[in-house]
């Protein structure tokens, strides 16, 4: 069984700090640089950035709750993170892959987070979309790095363990 450190595999949140500190500075570009709802079309037809505040949650679920939803959302914002750090800390040697996604999602979760607190809404600039027709919500790097990790958590479901392998405690 592979010793672990003290601190387990905490020396990931050196990637958390990164996503959130990317986040941030990119979040501050767009709302000093765009108009609300203004486009930059970067690719036509498929993408431009743009500006949109999120008082909600994804896909601006409960966004229009009156603010109550503000800090459920920033509730659940750090009872997730702190589970997270928890995970993080119990995660063995050899548990890079669950460790970078779960630090994938704690930087995002965080970067939202600090908005929902300080702003009351989350600040969006991706759009992606499909000519006129159709427009995915917009999001920000955050919500990347969150879908990002989330597809590696359960991406590492699958894997499962190989015969013979020792499973973590």
């Amino acid at each position: 069984m592979p010793k672990t450190s003290r601190f387990g595999r905490l020396g990931w949140l050196v990637l958390s700090l990164l996503v959130l500190v990317i986040d941030q500075v990119s979040k501050a570009h767009f709302e000093g640089t765009l108009e609300m709802f203004q486009q930059i079309v970067v690719i036509p037809d498929y993408f431009s950035w743009t500006l949109a505040y999120n008082t909600g949650a994804a896909f601006s679920f409960l966004a229009d709750s009156g603010g109550w939803q503000r800090w459920l959302f920033a509730l659940i914002a750090v009872v997730v993170s702190a589970v997270l750090v928890v995970w993080l800390k119990r995660l063995g040697r050899n548990d890079t892959w669950l460790a970078i996604a779960l630090a994938l999602v704690l930087g995002g979760a965080l970067g939202n987070l600090y908005d929902r607190i300080a702003l009351g809404h989350v600040i969006d600039f991706i759009l992606v979309h499909w000519q006129n027709r159709w427009y995915f919500p917009a999001f920000n790097f955050a919500d990347s790095a969150i879908c990002v990790g989330a597809i590696m958590l359960a991406l590492d479901m699958f894997k499962g363990n190989k015969p013979g392998e020792a499973v973590n405690d």
